[in-house]
């Protein structure tokens, strides 16, 4: 779930219902919208912004940790970065995440840097500055400072796999919905093979997700909470992420005051 990013809204690709069986390039009515959605929920925001908030997490024997988490976005003329830092264990935890219209995500993940990261409009010297700090691949499926949001779910890497396919509409949570199945051939061991979002087709908003491990089980269950409507724009207040293996659970409560 990934997850964080949606906060700040996408708008969604309205489709025709029951796809039909026809092709294009070898891709089915299904696939080709699939394809679209996804790439409509990954478009650039439309200006810097940050919010402020806690991280409330609940290990899987019930302890219960909470933490401050600032969730920064960082935009340009041709891409944009989101960071989120994080204090945990006298630690600073940072994570910055590029998104750029014609390649893949980059990642950097450290902790205890130097000083907390400014809220800069030069997305490569942020690049440069944390390059020693770059992971990829299975290291994506990782959690951010402890939580049940891995590195991948920040950075809505599902929405870059290769296989993106609109299911059905469904109604759920009060909501019409597309759903869109995301699936990557090869899953890391210890990742995702499989998320399906719930998208509302009036605000664009991830309704739920769920994410199916390497052996298509059930692994974690993500819904956005407290979703209002702020000076014209739909504003998620608070986000849940549940792994139904550990039983572990964290919220993210955003702080309204925060811009």
């Amino acid at each position: 779930m990934v997850p964080v990013a949606i906060a700040f809204g996408a708008a969604v690709l309205l489709f025709a219902s029951g796809a039909k069986a026809q092709t294009t390039n070898g891709l089915s009515d299904a696939e080709i919208q699939g394809r679209q959605l996804a790439q409509q929920l990954l478009e650039r925001p439309v200006e810097n912004s940050t919010k402020t908030g806690i991280l409330q997490i609940r290990d899987g024997k019930g302890g219960r940790t909470e933490v401050p988490v600032k969730c920064q976005v960082i935009v340009t003329a041709t891409n944009w970065a989101s960071v989120y830092e994080t204090g945990i264990s006298n630690q600073l935890v940072t994570l910055l995440v590029i998104h750029c219209p014609d390649r893949s995500n980059e990642y950097f993940y450290q902790t205890n840097p130097a000083k907390p990261v400014p809220l800069l409009g030069d997305i490569p010297y942020l690049g440069h500055l944390f390059r020693s700090a770059q992971v990829s691949g299975a290291e994506l499926m990782t959690p951010f400072a402890g939580s049940d949001f891995w590195i991948a779910d920040l950075g809505l890497e599902f929405f870059h796999w290769p296989g993106q396919k609109i299911l059905k509409k469904e109604f759920r949570r009060n909501c019409s919905c597309a759903v869109l199945e995301s699936t990557i051939p090869d899953p890391a061991t210890n990742g995702y093979s499989r998320v399906d979002s719930w998208i509302d087709e009036a605000s664009g908003g991830i309704v739920m997700a769920n994410a199916y491990d390497a052996q298509d089980r059930l692994l974690k269950e993500f819904y956005p909470k407290d979703v209002k409507k702020v000076n014209g724009q739909w504003q998620v207040e608070s986000m849940e992420i549940d792994n139904v293996q550990t039983g572990s659970r964290t919220r993210l409560e955003f702080d309204p005051k925060s811009r």
